[in-house]
């Protein structure tokens, strides 16, 4: 299945399937790139026994459309994305995510939904949101669950990237492979870990060991969505800091003139 902006492609017989992210460099996860992705992860069979999910070009995804977080689009956005989440989460086998490159903001989410991300040594890692006024409820719900709660306000309240080794030392990354050799690095691990077992076992295995990442997205997404959208959303920071980007200016944040007065 390959649409315009997402490939499929069926490996070992029909063991793996691998999703390929084809719309480089920047793989922006938009409302079109979500609805491709949602209906290849639905169609995957079962009897498969891993799942990854890779890209074309040098980067994962530079992460959601920033038109798409304007007020009128938002509420929509939030919505494909939590369904894309969860039907991930629902996939009938383990799914990897495969990074190299940059891995922001959507794209982040999007992988931290699968069961496992490897990298290689070129792998960046942010949710900047916090820098256009806003926040990442996925990444908010779901981090805490792969990192602990210290670690994830550290990325969710600051928009640092980390590195594939520093990420890999917080828990985040799985495995990280030398730079340009991650396909063959991953393929040896799909051989000695997963082609030799049982695909109902790594089906029911894959559901168990999900449980805290589906508790996280069935109860705390919904509610961290209605404070996006009911509080944040109706303040003028929130447009503020998403026009500021997209007309690469400096944002004027509410009360920030009265601060200068003080100052």
């Amino acid at each position: 299945m390959n649409g315009n902006r997402v490939k499929t492609e069926v490996e070992h017989n029909g063991q793996v399937v691998r999703i390929l992210l084809a719309a480089p460099k920047a793989n922006i996860v938009d409302g079109a790139m979500m609805e491709e992705l949602a209906s290849c992860f639905g169609a995957i069979p079962r009897g498969t026994k891993a799942i990854v999910l890779s890209h074309e070009g040098p980067h994962f995804s530079f992460g959601a459309s920033i038109e798409e977080h304007l007020p009128g689009n938002i509420a929509a956005a939030l919505k494909k994305l939590g369904d894309l989440l969860r039907t991930i989460a629902a996939s009938p086998a383990p799914v990897i995510a495969a990074v190299r490159g940059q891995c922001l903001g959507g794209g982040l989410e999007v992988a931290l939904a699968c069961d496992m991300i490897v990298a290689d040594e070129t792998a960046q890692f942010a949710l900047p949101e916090i820098k256009l006024g806003v926040f990442p409820p996925a990444g908010a719900a779901l981090l805490p669950v792969r990192i602990g709660a210290s670690r994830a306000s550290e990325l969710v309240l600051t928009g640092e990237s980390w590195s594939a080794s520093k990420a890999a030392s917080a828990g985040l990354v799985r495995r990280v492979f030398t730079a340009g050799q991650l396909e063959s690095s991953l393929e040896e691990w799909l051989e000695s870990d997963f082609l030799p077992r049982s695909a109902v076992a790594l089906r029911h295995a894959a559901q168990a060991a999900r449980r805290p990442a589906l508790r996280a997205l069935e109860h705390d997404l919904p509610e961290l969505e209605r404070l996006y959208l009911n509080e944040l959303m109706t303040h003028p920071d929130a447009e503020e800091g998403i026009r500021a980007f997209m007309e690469k200016r400096t944002p004027r944040w509410e009360g920030m003139d009265n601060l200068k007065k003080m100052a």
